[in-house]
């Protein structure tokens, strides 16, 4: 039975998360100590004790999350010989993916992912911009709504998460015209969400020179693990092609219903959510029914899900 590891992205953080997990396993802790010395931030202080308005700027919630995602897969790597099929990951995700593809080491992707969140929250003037969720509308209907609302000025679908759950992006006023718009084509929710940042949509186009000059000057390796990613749902030809993918990832929407369906194409029948949280494995139960859905997120989970494996080989 193939596996594809999934790695959350924002808004997945808490504080306290993976406590018990940074209790007891010597590899966690490496793989922050690692990433808060690449970065001069004690990230492990910020996961266990916050304080939340903390853990939840951008700048910060980024590389906190990529941390807690991969010591959890290294956990996961000194419990268990298994090794997924694919990876890919949601969103911020995506770059933890390519670290446990080995595209990247643990210490360019957790620079990489701190200068994109102050790039993200820089590119964009506090107040000017952010996102909303919009619940009970088609994909179509969403672009559309979307069309119309713009106005002149940016919006558009940005996570196409799935069936019927779409978070759009873009400037105050049209985002505001857009759930007007949603609410009146039926949508069963539409509200904004409690972001700052404008992700994946063009207002984070300027944001994207200073992202590919820092990547123009980091190693990246062709990966040991095929990855689908956000911008195509697709596993990239070559190394180039992932290079422009990922950074057209910062503004461009995340394909994540089209991943999973992908991945399912690609014969995948179960999928383990590696990090903080449930929420991919949640989105995947509503894209299709069928996949085996598990989340590794704590030391029982990581018990339950090596079990689970085992009976299902």
């Amino acid at each position: 039975m193939k596996t594809a590891f999934m790695f959350p992205g924002q808004g997945s953080q808490s504080v306290g998360m993976l406590s018990d997990v940074l209790a007891a396993s010597e590899e966690a802790g490496r793989v922050f100590d690692a990433a808060s010395a690449a970065i001069d931030i004690d990230l492990r202080a910020i996961a266990l004790q916050g304080p939340e308005e903390k853990i939840n700027q951008t700048a910060i919630t980024q590389p906190v999350v990529m941390t807690a995602s991969l010591a959890m897969w290294q956990c996961w790597q000194a419990s268990s010989e298994f090794r997924p099929d694919y990876v890919c990951g949601h969103s911020l995700g995506e770059y933890t993916a390519m670290v446990v593809a080995g595209v990247l080491s643990l210490e360019d992707a957790v620079r990489l992912v701190h200068l994109r969140g102050k790039l993200m929250q820089d590119a964009v003037p506090l107040g000017q911009g952010a996102m909303a969720a919009l619940m009970g509308l088609d994909d179509a209907q969403v672009v559309g709504v979307c069309e119309q609302a713009a106005q002149g000025d940016i919006v558009a679908a940005a996570n196409f998460n799935s069936p019927g759950q779409v978070v759009i992006s873009g400037s105050n006023a049209a985002l505001e015209r857009a759930i007007a718009l949603a609410k009146e084509a039926g949508a069963r929710r539409a509200a904004m969400l409690p972001v700052s940042v404008p992700c994946h949509c063009d207002l984070l186009k300027p944001a994207g020179d200073a992202l590919a000059e820092e990547m123009a000057r980091i190693t990246f390796n062709a990966p040991v693990i095929p990855i689908v990613q956000n911008v195509t749902a697709r596993v990239p030809a070559d190394l180039s092609e992932l290079r422009q993918n990922l950074l057209a990832h910062l503004y461009s929407p995340v394909h994540w219903a089209d991943s999973v369906r992908h991945l399912r194409d690609l014969g995948v029948a179960r999928f383990v959510e590696c990090g903080p949280g449930k929420v991919l494995a949640g989105l995947g139960k509503r894209i299709d029914r069928e996949g085996v859905y598990l989340s590794l997120n704590d030391l029982a989970s990581l018990e339950s899900v090596q079990q689970s494996l085992q009976e299902q080989e």
